[in-house]
C-alpha cells in the first residue's frame, strides 16, 4: 500500500506541476505578446533616445522562435510532467490489477486449504473413533484371553493329574450305573 500512496502522490504532484507550468507559459506568452505591441517596458533617458527609437522599431518578443528558449523549455517540462503522470498512472493501474489478481488467487487458495483442514479434521475424528473402538475391542479380547488362559491352566492341571487305575474307574462306573438304576426304579414307582 505504500507503493500506491507514493504513486498517488506522484500523480497528484505531476498534475499540479503541469497546471503550474502551463499557467507560467500563458503568462509568458501574454507578456511577450504585450511586449511586441508596446515599448513601454523599455526605459530611456535623454542620451538613449536614439537607441529607444531604434529599439521600438522592432518590438522585443523574447526568444520565442528558438527551440531552447524559455517557452520551449517550459513546453518540454509540461510534456515531461504529462509523461510522468501517464507512466505512473499506467504503473499504478498495472500494480492494482496484479494486487487484485493476487487477492483473488489467495482467496481461492485459502478456501481450498480451509476445506482440506476441515476434511482432515473430520478424518481425524473418524480415525479417533475407530481407534477408541479398537481399544475397547482389544481390552475385551484381552480379558477373554485371560479367562481362556485361566481355564486352560485349570484343564491342564486336571489332565496332568495321574489318572486312576482301570480298577478304580471300573468300580466308579458300577457305582454310577447302580445309582442310575435305583433312581430309575424310584421314578417308575
Amino acid at each position: 500500500r505504500s507503493e500506491q500512496a507514493r504513486n498517488t502522490q506522484t500523480i497528484k504532484e505531476a498534475k499540479q506541476a503541469q497546471l503550474a507550468v502551463q499557467k507560467a507559459i500563458e503568462v509568458l506568452k501574454s507578456f511577450y505578446g504585450k511586449a511586441a505591441e508596446d515599448s513601454s517596458f523599455l526605459q530611456a533617458d535623454d542620451v538613449g533616445e536614439e537607441m529607444l527609437q531604434e529599439a521600438t522599431g522592432t518590438p522585443y518578443a523574447g526568444m520565442q522562435s528558438q527551440k531552447d528558449g524559455v517557452l520551449g523549455l517550459l513546453e518540454v517540462i509540461v510534456s515531461d510532467f504529462a509523461r510522468l503522470d501517464t507512466t505512473t498512472s499506467s504503473a499504478e493501474d498495472q500494480a492494482q490489477k496484479e494486487y487484485d489478481q493476487f487477492l483473488a488467487e489467495s482467496s481461492k487458495v485459502m478456501a481450498v486449504k480451509e476445506a482440506e483442514i476441515a476434511h482432515t479434521e473430520n478424518d481425524k475424528r473418524v480415525t479417533d473413533g475407530v481407534v477408541q473402538d479398537l481399544k475397547e475391542e482389544l481390552e475385551l479380547t484381552q480379558s477373554e484371553l485371560a479367562a481362556a488362559s485361566k481355564y486352560e491352566d485349570k484343564l491342564k492341571s486336571e489332565c496332568r493329574q495321574p489318572s486312576n487305575s482301570y480298577e478304580e474307574r471300573k468300580s466308579r462306573r458300577k457305582e454310577n450305573v447302580a445309582a442310575l438304576k435305583e433312581a430309575l426304579e424310584m421314578l417308575s414307582q
